[in-house]
């Protein structure tokens, strides 16, 4: 029998308590990051875990939780989940496919608009000047450049929408899955990887992490690039190599990288080399963080717990029943 009171919610925003009391007046809410062992002791007796992509479901937890029927994330990955061990237990898992594309898809640009237009470096020289000076502080526009996409689901979509419409950029995308009423509405070509490598002077990541796209930029891709080239990361860390994108920059060959993710985010101190270099930008993965987008991640996450409580269909399903 699925309890109310078996609810544990991880790593909660403070603000957003009202929108689970409201679903859920006797859930349990932890409000930090937990420790494996402390979330091992802390899950022992839950039938339902929702979690954000920053608390680790790891195998041991799973496999300590033997109530556990429901695992859900507020996010669109759903890598910080041991998928395999939640399938072998019988577990269903369930993340939130969209509660904000559009909000991760600005970040982008802004991303690429405080860098290319040096907004902090020119408000830090007026703020210690006094003067309005424009030395250094020449911009590089986006109209007519050109602007490789991987991954054209709901985030690319939207980053699509913004360059091809919007900034009038020339926009290459890869996807397994082509769409070509999307390519019809948006004025886009779907070109292989080589080619996307090849053509584009910037390139936005939007793909999720698997092994077959973990370090999708590499050494090797980074070899097939226009020299000058910029890298945007707003998906996930591992879908980088570190180490080949910090000589890459060094070496000139990558101009700016604008990370709103890294490996190793835990420790983050491990890529202190690459977060020091002039031409980098790295934000704590704050692309998904806006106002609206983060009341829907905890209402759309109660609506799927309330309907895999009440035997109905959970939306967001990615494995179970």
């Amino acid at each position: 029998m699925k309890k109310e009171n078996s609810i544990y919610f991880f790593d909660v925003n403070k603000k957003q308590v009202s929108i689970i009391k409201n679903y859920f007046p006797k859930a349990k809410i932890y409000y930090k990051l937990l420790s494996e062992k402390k979330l091992i002791e802390a899950c022992k007796n839950a039938q339902i875990i929702c979690t954000s992509n920053r608390q680790k479901i790891t195998k041991k937890v799973i496999n300590n939780s033997k109530n556990l029927q429901f695992i859900i994330t507020r996010s669109v990955g759903y890598d910080h989940i041991d998928l395999e061990t939640a399938k072998k237990n019988n577990i269903s898992v369930s993340n939130i496919p969209d509660y904000g594309s559009y909000v991760i898809a600005e970040f982008v640009f802004a991303l690429l608009l405080s860098g290319l237009r040096h907004v902090d470096k020119a408000d830090k020289t007026v703020e210690k000047s006094y003067k309005f000076s424009i030395s250094g502080l020449k911009g590089v526009a986006l109209k007519s450049k050109t602007i490789g996409i991987i991954g054209a689901g709901k985030i690319g979509a939207n980053v699509i929408r913004i360059s091809s419409l919007g900034f009038k950029m020339k926009t290459l995308v890869h996807d397994p899955n082509k769409d070509n009423k999307l390519s019809r509405k948006y004025g886009f070509k779907y070109v292989s990887l080589a080619k996307l490598f090849k053509d584009s002077d910037i390139i936005s990541l939007h793909c999720p992490l698997l092994e077959s796209t973990k370090h999708l930029i590499n050494e090797e891709s980074l070899d097939k690039m226009k020299d000058g080239v910029i890298i945007v990361n707003t998906s996930r860390g591992g879908l980088i190599d570190t180490k080949a994108l910090t000589k890459a920059i060094e070496d000139k060959k990558v101009s700016h990288a604008f990370l709103d993710v890294i490996e190793h985010e835990q420790d983050i101190k491990k890529h202190k080399k690459l977060i020091n270099l002039k031409p980098v930008i790295v934000t704590p993965h704050i692309a998904f963080y806006a106002d609206d987008s983060i009341e829907k991640q905890y209402s759309l996450a109660c609506l799927d717990i309330n309907n895999f409580l009440n035997n109905k269909k959970v939306k967001g399903l990615v494995s179970g029943i």
